[in-house]
């Protein structure tokens, strides 16, 4: 008996090493792939041309700059975490896969085909090889979190809660409220649904059906003391830094440009709330960063 629990034993740790430098691999090629769609673009060379409206341009101009800059140092600081065994390894990549899989489904699905010129569908291989190395992050990543995630702090649960319901009551009523209302009315005075309608509607389905939904869910569970909202804050808030910095971004590159739907007031609003989200992803992460949880360090045996 004690020969088969040994094996059996030594088995899953093999399995379990096995799973860490899959991922660690795994972020490493998401964290190239992003580098290289986004120096593909606008941003870089140029080569590969969006099919949508000059305001959306911006907007993914915007975005490929946050993803070279701050995604991608991060995604290898999070392979780095992983290979060496911490366990804000795979909360990192998960948060990370997280962001990736909302921002390149937009990317290959909110272009407007046939009506605009460009050549994006020559490029769809590489950006449906992010998307799926995004998956597998989020796979991988949830697969090598440990089960007995520390219990944050009660004043580290309540603020995480508070924010990710404010994040779905923002995104309802702050974020897309009134541009629904709009588009049902007005739709011609809207600039970036008359001109580029597709993401308008993509951004609205990814955002109200999903980010809300999972963001309700998540708050209310931290604040009732539910163990398993752990495992769907730590990547939504972290996915959601990311947007954040990826949204004030946009803003810049449309203020910048003379964006007509840009506005000094919109720069200052997205960069504070940028900032507020990496504060939150900090405060989440603290304890792990300085090792004073129990089960801080996933070491892999």
């Amino acid at each position: 008996m004690e020969n088969t629990a040994g094996w059996v034993a030594g088995n899953g740790r093999r399995r379990q090493r096995g799973t860490a430098r899959a991922l660690a691999l795994v972020l490493v090629a998401l964290g190239v792939g992003m580098a290289v769609a986004s120096l593909a673009g606008p941003l870089g060379f140029g080569s590969m041309q969006y099919r949508t409206s000059e305001t959306t341009v911006n907007q993914l101009v915007g975005s490929d700059a946050a993803a070279l800059f701050i995604v991608f140092p991060a995604t290898v600081i999070a392979a780095v975490l992983v290979f060496r065994g911490y366990v804000a390894g795979p909360l990192l990549g998960c948060g990370i896969g997280v962001y990736a899989i909302y921002t390149y489904a937009q990317v290959i699905i909110g272009q407007e085909y046939l009506r605009m010129p460009g050549n994006v569908e020559y490029w769809f291989p590489l950006l449906l090889g992010v998307f799926i190395l995004a998956e597998a992050a989020v796979v991988l990543s949830l697969g090598s979190v440990p089960s007995d995630l520390p219990w944050p702090s009660p004043a580290v649960r309540k603020t995480a809660g508070v924010s990710l319901l404010v994040v779905a009551v923002f995104l309802v009523l702050g974020q897309h409220l009134r541009s629904l209302l709009t588009a049902w009315s007005d739709p011609a005075s809207l600039t970036e649904y008359a001109s580029s309608p597709t993401p308008f509607w993509m951004v609205k389905l990814m955002d109200l059906g999903i980010i809300v939904p999972a963001a309700i869910a998540s708050g209310l569970g931290l604040l009732l003391g539910a163990k398993w909202a752990l495992k769907i804050m730590y990547p939504l808030l972290t996915g959601y830094a990311f947007l954040a910095a990826s949204v004030a971004s946009m803003a810049v590159v449309m203020y910048v440009k003379g964006d007509p739907d840009a506005s000094f007031a919109l720069v200052a609003a997205f960069l504070a709330f940028a900032l507020l989200f990496a504060g939150l992803a900090l405060m989440i992460y603290r304890p792990f960063i300085r090792g004073t949880a129990g089960s801080a360090q996933y070491r892999l045996q």
